[in-house]
């Protein structure tokens, strides 16, 4: 009898250990207790960190999509302001080669003038004619100067300069350096530094 009362109290207690230590029964699961979270709430997590997530990027895509605006706006005015200052730039190129034409054809009128006086004169002696010619021709030079047009006429024994003068003959020039100027037989001009015409002129040959 003994024996048997034993044995129950072993099985009882038995039986009781085991139900402590159900992996089954999350009240008495040795992890549970410890606090590790359960699948629902892992999942609850992982769906509030995609969400976060999602929500970041979408803030990001709307901010880059803001600046691309900002930027497609900027390039947009860029490109007007070039155009206007473009227009602009070719209004004044083309006011600027019209009022050189004329401002070049007002300086010539008074050339015009007294070569229309002078042959108006009907009895005019050759020396009157002489003087009118003279006249003129300062008028002539005087406008081209201010129009920056510069007669090139080099004096004999300056140096030949390709640039400026075109050499027709090479001449024997006895007391003269050789490739230098001997005569000049046509003038040369420059426009604005530019060569308008090169001198036409005779080089000394080498001795």
């Amino acid at each position: 009898m003994a024996a048997y009362c034993s044995f129950s109290l072993f099985s009882g207690m038995a039986a009781g250990f085991l139900s402590m230590t159900d992996p089954k029964n999350p009240q008495q699961n040795p992890q549970t207790l410890q606090g590790e979270p359960s699948p629902e709430e892992l999942e609850a997590a992982q769906a509030a960190n995609d969400a976060d997530a999602l929500a970041a990027a979408q803030a990001e895509i709307a901010a880059l999509q803001a600046k691309n605006a900002d930027l497609a706006d900027q390039f947009l005015r860029a490109q007007a302001d070039v155009q206007n200052a473009r227009r602009r730039a070719d209004e004044e190129v083309s006011k600027g080669r019209k009022f050189a034409i004329e401002g070049f054809a007002e300086s010539l009128l008074p050339v015009l003038d007294s070569l229309e006086a002078g042959l108006a004169i009907q009895d005019a002696t050759a020396e009157h004619l002489r003087e009118g010619t003279e006249a003129t021709l300062r008028q002539l030079k005087s406008a081209l100067e201010r129009n920056k047009v510069i007669e090139i006429a080099p004096p004999a024994g300056s140096k030949f300069d390709p640039h400026l003068h075109q050499a027709i003959s090479v001449v024997p020039a006895p007391g003269q350096e050789p490739n230098t100027i001997a005569s000049v037989l046509q003038k040369g001009y420059t426009i604005a530094d530019r060569i308008l015409r090169p001198a036409l002129v005779t080089v000394s040959s080498p001795s």
